[in-house]
């Protein structure tokens, strides 16, 4: 790599000391939500979704709160003095007494600048003081935070939190690694079991870290050897524009035109977050966004075909299962994607063939690929599914939401269970339990 001032322009620098400055137009946000849902052809009015506008806004406020955050401020106002940590001595890091500090598993989400959607990072940061100058611990995390609430890129995050650190507290050398996930781009006759995560690992190093070779490096790499990361596979070579379209799944989708009513609103929330919506690298997220988006457009009805296994009138007799039918769907009160597994169970009348899987996972998707929320989800798919096995159907669906990770409460690695009984599973105990118990114990969310 280059030198540490090559990495980084100084526009960067500029752009932290005045991102307190950055105005948003909160207004703006939610009249631009009403012409997205409006082209998804929902009903602003219905009540499930009348606030989604404020609360849409609300949650891109939050998720680019960096954008107002003075970084510099947060740095200097943790800044102290730690004796025996000067560079008279040189043998060793920090004189041979402080030595290496390295914070890791810092656990943020950002807005992907490509696609509009989260994604997924664990931040590990490391430096060597100088000069005495320590800092608080609890301000590395809050300075990698302040950097991914905005829309970003992974080499352009590790490189600004690298730069700001080092910058604040001119230590011998800073070193950021990120291992960053990114959701897939499913479609509705997408058989996903979901593949297609996509993760890569992009580091940052100022001072005596410039060097990625450096035998330094094998000391961090060291730290965090059981936690996935292999120093061979660091992103540090691609141009941000070539790792940019290696990165975002959105790329690697078909070009189609979009409504410009919709292309125009999407431009208008990148605007009134602060950003420019002319920059090479945003020019076209209106439209990858949309490819994500209009996955999601209403629809009224679905058409089954039954094989001729519809219910007949017989009395139960069997208890069928099928565990892990993998869905995607949108939250439709902050328009962000929840994904996971849907487990069924139902007794088959005697004489009637067991449901195919196809059809099961037919009618996930069907009601999977809209705004939704999971309890409304639960209840529809086993109501469709009991007027073809004659009522006897208990369902759970277990979710991850990005809107419960990358705002708000912010809780990583949680997710959601809800159940839907009918017919004999709704007072018999015993049915209950087995279908429940069967369920497999490890349900792999990818990404968390």
């Amino acid at each position: 790599m280059g030198s540490f001032c090559e990495m980084h322009s100084n526009c960067e620098v500029e752009k932290l000391v005045s991102s307190d400055e950055v105005s948003i137009n909160r207004s703006s946000i939610e009249y631009a939500v009403k012409d997205l849902l409006l082209g998804l052809g929902e009903d602003v009015n219905r009540e499930g979704i009348r606030k989604t506008p404020f609360r849409v806004a609300k949650a891109f406020f939050e998720g680019t709160r960096g954008y107002r955050q003075n970084v510099l401020n947060i740095i200097e106002g943790a800044l102290f003095p730690e004796e025996g940590l000067d560079n008279t001595n040189k043998i060793g890091h920090g004189g041979g007494v402080g030595g290496l500090v390295f914070v890791r598993d810092i656990d943020l989400y950002s807005y992907c600048e490509s696609c509009l959607l989260p994604f997924q990072i664990k931040c590990h940061v490391g430096y060597i003081p100088s000069n005495q100058r320590v800092v608080g611990l609890s301000k590395l995390p809050r300075v990698a935070e302040a950097f991914a609430k905005r829309l970003q890129e992974p080499q352009r995050l590790a490189n600004e939190i690298c730069l700001a650190l080092h910058e604040g507290i001119q230590p011998q050398g800073v070193a950021i690694i990120l291992q960053c996930t990114h959701i897939p781009f499913p479609y509705k006759d997408f058989d996903s079991n979901h593949k297609g995560w996509v993760k890569i690992l992009v580091s940052s190093g100022s001072g005596v870290f410039e060097n990625k070779n450096d035998d330094i490096w094998s000391d961090l790499f060291s730290l965090v050897k059981f936690r996935g990361i292999d120093k061979d596979k660091i992103v540090i070579k691609e141009s941000l524009e070539d790792q940019c379209s290696n990165w975002c799944p959105s790329f690697k989708i078909e070009e189609i035109k979009y409504n410009p009513i919709m292309v125009n609103a999407v431009s208008t929330i990148i605007k009134s977050l602060g950003e420019d919506s002319t920059r090479k690298e945003l020019i076209e997220t209106p439209n990858r966004f949309l490819k994500w988006l209009m996955n999601f457009q209403y629809a009224s009805n679905i058409d089954l075909k039954m094989n001729d296994s519809i219910f007949n009138g017989g009395v139960k007799s069997t208890i069928w299962s099928e565990f892990n039918v993998p869905f995607w769907s949108q939250c439709e009160h902050h328009l962000l994607p929840f994904y996971g597994f849907v487990h069924i169970g139902y007794y088959n009348s005697k004489g009637c063939n067991q449901i195919g899987k196809s059809l099961l996972q037919s009618i996930v998707h069907f009601y999977g690929f809209k705004l939704q929320v999971q309890e409304r989800l639960t209840k529809q798919i086993a109501e469709t599914i009991s007027s073809l096995v004659g009522g006897n159907v208990i369902v759970v669906v277990e979710a991850s939401h990005t809107c419960m990770i990358s705002r708000g409460i912010e809780k990583f690695g949680s997710n959601t269970a809800t159940i839907a009984v009918l017919g004999h599973f709704s007072t018999d105990l015993a049915a209950r339990t087995k279908f429940l118990e069967g369920i497999p114990s490890v349900t792999s969310f990818e990404g968390q």
